[in-house]
């Protein structure tokens, strides 16, 4: 039975939108359980460290997830080139695949290691990053960096695994992650009273062992691929395709993270209570947010498959049906948070006004959600054919060009004596009407159809 569920599908084959949910049912729990790495993270440090310590985790996330912008862009040019040439059936081209990404990867973390360490702490100055909270930021990030390396290889190998079509064996190896970094957070933070940089070892060592599961499991593939040092000695071809791939998602991503740092410059001025507040948002939003990435994810290796294998009809035929019912899950979750949004809060915190100021600010992106999924889909099916370059720029568009100033705009032109920073609900309001006009776009330039063009050559 594991070994049944554990096998590539074939996503050329079949009914489109069975095989879209049987892909991605695996992958939405996986995902909700990465979620859980986070989310104990931000409960154990709420209840046995306090609400300070929560908004540090809180402030060095953005941080952290632009350190991981270039493994992002790496998993997503090789997810998308593991698909297409499963789908064409090259083996060749799937074992340097593999390989090469594995190589990359190796000389991208040495490097971040070595550029990043010393400017941890300058950078969370110049973010305005409150004095009670800076010295806990700090441990977190250096502890984060120096095992960049768990988080880099799960998030690769994981992604040409799924590339491959299998989703099943990836949300076992999470599950068992996701046991450890609970097990380690409550160890590390309420036994060994280690603090904030407990929780980081704690993700690390979970990271890890995700990882090294993940290598196991393709270096036992053979049946589909080749897996040895000769294929992970660089070569031109593929080493460019990656990249080239790549760099527009890993782009896409360090714009998003660098406008949650230029924002988060901003929410930091609204006080502790405040940053801790959209901590325990960022917590519920990941969860909320759980169907649109792994309907997106799903459909970027049914997109590589099936354009693979020249079957386009297909493409735009599953696009329809993933995108329908990855609206429909968002559609529930809004409903859940808008009727049971405070209990959600309550989790991380037991300060009333805290889970208070939390629903309010979290009623404001609840219709945002529906759209994302919109987004999401859309943008798996265009980065699945290829076209990589399309979803950045509406990313660039609607982050810097429209975000970035809104939240800035609302904040100065609501600025009152009773409130000389302006409305705090700025942070809010300008990240719903990005998603909003993020789908619209999106759904554009998807109709226009030139990612019907961007297949691997």
């Amino acid at each position: 039975m594991i070994k049944k569920l554990s096998a590539p599908i074939d996503l050329t084959k079949g009914t489109p939108w069975k095989g879209i949910v049987s892909f991605t049912l695996p992958m939405l729990i996986g995902n909700i359980a990465q979620q859980l790495y986070s989310t104990v993270d931000s409960i154990v440090v709420g209840k046995y460290i306090g609400d300070n310590a929560l908004a540090a985790v809180g402030s060095a996330m953005p941080i952290l997830n632009m350190l991981l912008v270039l493994f992002i862009g790496i998993s997503a040019g090789a997810t998308i080139m593991a698909s297409q040439y499963f789908g064409a059936k090259n083996r060749e081209g799937l074992s340097y695949t593999i390989g090469n990404s594995i190589t990359i990867t190796f000389i991208c973390c040495l490097g971040l290691i070595f550029i990043m360490l010393p400017f941890i702490r300058p950078v969370l100055v110049a973010l305005n990053t409150p004095e009670a909270i800076l010295e806990d930021c700090v441990g977190y990030l250096r502890i984060s960096l120096i095992g960049i390396a768990g988080m880099a290889y799960y998030n690769i190998l994981s992604g040409i695994i799924r590339g491959l079509g299998d989703s099943f064996t990836v949300l076992i190896y999470l599950l068992v992650a996701t046991v450890i970094n609970i097990f380690l957070d409550i160890y590390f933070v309420a036994s060994l009273r280690l603090g904030v940089p407990g929780v980081a070892l704690a993700t690390v060592i979970a990271q890890i062992v995700s990882a090294t599961l993940c290598f196991i499991k393709l270096s036992k593939m053979r049946e589909l691929f080749d897996f040895g040092i000769k294929f992970m000695k660089p070569v031109g071809h593929y080493m460019l395709t990656i990249i080239k791939l790549g760099i527009p998602s890993g782009l896409t991503q360090m714009i998003m993270s660098s406008a949650m740092i230029v924002v988060q410059s901003l929410t930091n001025q609204f006080g502790e209570l405040f940053i801790a507040a959209n901590v325990i948002i960022m917590r519920v939003d990941g969860f909320a947010m759980m169907p649109n990435f792994s309907f997106g994810m799903s459909l970027t290796t049914y997109a590589g498959q099936n354009v693979g294998a020249g079957l386009y009809d297909r493409v735009t035929k599953g696009a329809k049906q993933g995108t329908f019912i990855a609206v429909l899950c968002s559609t529930v979750i809004t409903l859940i948070i808008l009727l049971f949004g405070k209990y959600l809060m309550a989790i991380f915190t037991d300060t009333k006004e805290l889970v208070e100021m939390s629903y309010y600010l979290m009623t404001i992106l609840a219709v945002g959600y529906i759209a994302m999924a919109v987004t999401q889909s859309l943008s798996g099916i265009m980065r699945g054919a290829g076209d990589t370059v399309t979803p950045m720029w509406i990313s660039l568009i609607t982050t810097v060009l429209l975000r970035v100033p809104l939240a800035y705009g609302i904040s100065y032109f609501t600025r009152t004596p009773q409130f000389p920073i302006g409305n705090k609900e700025c942070i809010q309001i300008s990240l719903v009407i990005t998603w909003l006009m993020g789908a619209l776009i999106t759904f554009i330039f998807y109709k226009m159809g030139k990612w019907k063009n961007k297949a691997i050559k």
